[in-house]
C-alpha cells in the first residue's frame, strides 16, 4: 500500500469486507500545481457544447487554450462540419493591457459573415476573467448586427471545477432552449442530453428509440443543430445520459416546462435494456411500445451474446482499473467488466458526488480502492499494487498504463470506435480482450519481476 498524504485521505477509500459504505470528500478545487487529472471549468463548458455542428465555437483567450478544440475528439456530425475548425482570438500582451473587447467583436462579425452559422458560442479564459472584458456587452452588440444568438460561456478556468464548466455549459444552450416551433413533435418524444455522437453513438440511439416509435426530438449535444435545440422543449421527457454535465439542464427544463428527466446509460446491455424500459415504460399509454422494446432487446441480445461468451471465457479473473469523468459512466463499466468475468480493483472519477462514491462502493468488490480527482503518481502506484492488466480512462491516462506496461482501453471522447449500444457492448468486449491478451505485455518490466 502507497501512503497518502494526509489532505489525500479523505478522498480514497479501500472498501474493506461487510463494512458500510464511508464517506468520500468531493468536489474540492483542484490545487493549483497539483497536476490533478481533472481539468479546468473552460474544458468542462467546451465537453459539452462542441458537438454543436452547426454554431461557431471562439475562444476569447490565448492561443493556448484553443489548443484544446483541434479536432481531437471524436463526435460525429450528419452535416455541418463547422464545429471542427478552431477559432481564438488570440489575446496578446498588449490585448491584456487594454483590454480584448474590440478584437473579439471584430473577431465575431468576420467569422459570422464569413461561415453564416446558426449561432455563436464565445468561451471566455482565465485571462478575459483577470481583465474584465465584458463579453456579454459585445454578445449582445454583435447579435443585434447580425441577427443570430451569439452566446457568452463563463468558463473562466479558476472559477472551480469541471463540473461547474458543465453548468455554464447548460446555462448557455438553455437561451436557446423555447425560442423555436414545437409543431410537428410525436406525442410519444424525448430529448437525449448527455450523449455526444462519439464514433457515431447517437445514430445508433435514435435508430433503437425509432424502431420503438419514439421521436428524438434533439440530442444535446451529440450531432446537434441549433434549431433542434431551440424546439426541444416539445419533447414530453429527457433522457439524461451523462448525468454530470447535464442534469442542471434537464432541471431547469423540468422547472420552465415541466419536462421530467430520468437519469440512464447507454453502456453495457444492462444499462442499454434500463434505458430503453424507462422510455417504454413513460409512454404506458401505447402499450406497443413496451412489446417493441422487449423484441428489440432479445434481438439485439441474441446476436451478440454468444460471441461475448467466448471473450468471457478468455478474460476471467482479469483486474482492471477505471478512472474516467463521471460516476455514472463508472457504474456501467464495472458492470459491463462483470458481464465479461473481469473484476474492477480500483475505481474513480473526476467529478463523482458523495452519492456516487457511495454507490460505487456497495458495488464494489472487498478491497476494491474508490478514488476522487485523482493524480498520476495515484494512479500509477494503485495500479502496480493492484497489478491490473487493463486501464479504462481518457487521454490523459494513456501515457500512465502505457509506461507501466499495462493494456489501456480508450472511454473518452478521443475514441473512434462506438461503445454505446449493444453493438457497442461487443465493441468493448473485443477492444478489452485485444489489448489485455496481447502478447507485448509479457514483455513489460512488472511482468518479468513478477515472475
Amino acid at each position: 500500500m502507497i501512503e497518502l498524504l494526509p489532505e489525500r485521505q479523505p478522498q480514497v477509500v479501500r472498501k474493506a469486507d461487510g463494512a458500510p459504505a464511508a464517506d468520500m470528500a468531493c468536489g474540492k478545487a483542484s490545487t493549483a500545481g497539483s497536476v490533478s487529472q481533472r481539468a479546468c471549468v473552460f474544458c468542462g463548458s467546451r465537453v459539452v457544447l462542441y458537438p454543436i455542428a452547426d454554431a461557431l465555437h471562439i475562444v476569447h483567450g490565448p492561443i493556448g487554450c484553443a489548443a484544446y478544440t483541434w479536432d481531437i475528439r471524436g463526435a460525429l456530425s450528419s452535416g455541418s462540419q463547422l464545429h471542427r475548425n478552431s477559432f481564438s482570438t488570440d489575446l496578446q500582451e498588449m490585448d491584456v493591457i487594454f483590454g480584448g473587447e474590440k478584437k473579439l467583436e471584430a473577431t465575431l462579425l468576420e467569422l459570422i459573415a464569413h461561415h453564416q452559422p446558426k449561432a455563436a458560442f464565445i468561451y471566455s479564459t482565465c485571462i478575459v476573467g483577470l481583465i474584465g472584458d465584458d463579453v456579454s456587452a459585445v454578445c449582445k452588440r454583435v447579435s443585434a448586427k447580425t441577427g443570430i444568438p451569439v452566446l457568452g460561456v463563463h468558463s473562466e478556468g479558476f472559477k472551480g471545477t469541471k463540473k461547474d464548466g458543465y453548468r455554464a455549459a447548460c446555462e448557455a444552450v438553455y437561451t436557446l432552449v423555447g425560442t423555436g416551433d414545437t409543431a410537428g413533435i410525436a406525442p410519444h418524444s424525448i430529448n437525449i442530453l448527455g450523449e455526444f455522437n462519439l464514433a457515431g453513438e447517437t445514430w445508433i440511439l435514435r435508430d433503437y428509440y425509432k424502431r420503438l416509435g419514439i421521436e428524438v426530438v434533439a440530442c444535446i449535444t451529440g450531432d446537434s443543430r441549433i434549431d433542434d435545440i431551440r424546439r426541444a422543449h416539445g419533447a414530453k421527457l429527457n433522457l439524461v445520459q451523462c448525468s454530470g454535465s447535464m442534469t442542471s439542464l434537464a432541471k431547469m427544463m423540468e422547472r420552465d416546462y415541466g419536462i421530467p428527466f430520468k437519469r440512464v446509460s447507454y453502456f453495457g446491455i444492462e444499462d442499454m435494456s434500463a434505458a430503453l424500459y424507462e422510455a417504454a415504460k413513460y409512454f404506458s399509454d401505447d402499450p406497443t411500445i413496451m412489446h417493441r422494446a422487449q423484441q428489440l432487446v432479445r434481438e439485439e441480445v441474441a446476436a451478440i451474446y454468444p460471441e461475448l461468451q467466448r471473450y468471457k471465457q478468455k478474460l476471467v479473473g482479469k483486474k482492471a482499473a477505471i478512472y474516467v469523468g463521471g460516476a455514472f459512466k463508472a457504474f456501467s463499466l464495472m458492470r459491463a467488466l462483470r458481464l465479461i468475468g473481469m473484476e474492477t480493483a480500483i475505481v474513480g472519477s473526476q467529478t463523482g458526488d458523495k452519492e456516487d462514491y457511495k454507490q460505487l462502493q456497495e458495488m464494489a468488490d472487498p478491497g476494491t480502492i474508490i478514488v476522487d480527482d485523482s493524480n498520476p503518481l495515484e494512479l500509477a502506484k494503485f495500479c502496480l499494487e493492484k497489478d491490473v492488466d487493463l486501464f479504462i480512462g481518457g487521454v490523459k491516462e494513456r501515457p500512465i498504463a502505457h509506461k507501466l506496461g499495462i493494456g489501456f482501453c480508450d472511454h473518452n471522447h478521443e475514441r473512434k470506435e462506438p461503445l454505446a449500444g449493444y453493438i457497442g457492448m461487443l465493441n468493448f468486449a473485443k477492444e478489452v480482450y485485444a489489448s489485455v491478451a496481447s502478447p507485448v505485455w509479457q514483455f513489460a518490466p512488472r511482468r518479468a519481476r513478477s515472475k
